[in-house]
């Protein structure tokens, strides 16, 4: 079996050049062989995700970044959503507030992170201020240069406080976002997903993907690595995904904490109480006998 988190990951200091990666990658897989994979990685997420909730003591975040259409939505439809949603959070991070504006950026990021026991999906995330900040000359050049520190700084912080972060860059070509956005034209159920930014964006593409490849390059490390996953087959982004953060919950070796009450005591309550409940079970039982025989009698 291949290890996809091997296979995928950024290694820390390693130069990304996305064009040297097949977005189109689907191993020995087709979709019907794929689905009976996912379908055993997704139960076992929710699994692992109540062990997490359980024990209380760590927490996940999962960041998801893409070109439009690159397929953050369907990720987190079609992979978390197995997830208990007691424990689990999705934030979409677009463009901020007056009042998140008035604060540095990561102001927002942090209040969103996941507190012990939880999960956090960001579809999209304090990279945009790297990316957008970088593409439309929102920031000047000194300034988010500068954030890449930051960011790995920020994510250092989280770590060391309990939290375990997946990064996941789901990398589409050119030609399938294309293909992406004449599926949402031709299909009325996506008219909504439809933007008047899509194409304007799209004329960027190149200067994207530079934003991208530095981003991806400069902030994955040892303790909240990036994954680059090939996207153009959704179904083969989900397994990938999925099997990266089954394996990452895996190997955090979590337990299910030990019981604050005496299991003893509470078992020979139960054993009281359902004595109590059989015997006055009991005794209705013979009252409605006695009641039936006596209608009969009349009959």
């Amino acid at each position: 079996m291949v290890k996809y988190s091997d296979k995928f990951r950024v290694e820390e200091g390693n130069t990304v050049r996305l064009d040297k990666i097949d977005a189109g990658f689907k191993n020995k897989y087709d979709q019907t062989s794929a689905q009976v994979e996912i379908e055993r990685y997704t139960k076992r997420l929710r699994e692992l995700q109540y062990l997490l909730y359980a024990e209380g003591k760590r927490s996940l975040l999962i960041i998801l970044q893409a070109m439009d259409a690159g397929g953050k939505d369907g990720t987190i439809n079609h992979v978390f959503s197995s997830m208990n949603p007691q424990g689990a959070r999705v934030y979409g991070f677009k463009v901020p507030s007056a009042e998140e504006a008035s604060h540095d950026f990561l102001w927002r990021i942090h209040q969103a992170a996941p507190q012990r026991g939880q999960v956090a999906i960001f579809n999209r995330s304090h990279y945009e201020d790297v990316l957008v900040s970088r593409v439309h000359d929102l920031v000047p050049r000194k300034v988010w240069k500068k954030r890449f520190e930051l960011i790995n700084d920020f994510e250092k912080n989280l770590v060391e406080s309990g939290t375990h972060i997946l990064k996941f860059y789901l990398h589409i070509s050119a030609d399938e976002q294309l293909r992406r956005f004449k599926q949402r034209i031709d299909d009325p159920a996506r008219h909504w997903k439809i933007s008047e930014s899509d194409y304007k964006e799209r004329e960027h593409w190149d200067d994207y993907t530079k934003a991208f490849e530095d981003a991806l390059g400069r902030c994955s490390t040892k303790h909240a690595p990036w994954f680059i996953i090939p996207a153009n087959h959704k179904w083969f982004r989900n397994l990938a995904v999925s099997q990266i953060v089954v394996e990452a919950l895996e190997s955090l070796k979590m337990e299910f904490p030990a019981s604050s009450v005496d299991i003893k005591e509470i078992r020979e309550k139960y054993h009281k109480a359902e004595e109590e409940e059989a015997a006055k079970n009991g005794k209705n039982g013979k009252k409605t006998e006695r009641k039936n025989s006596n209608k009969a009698g009349l009959a």
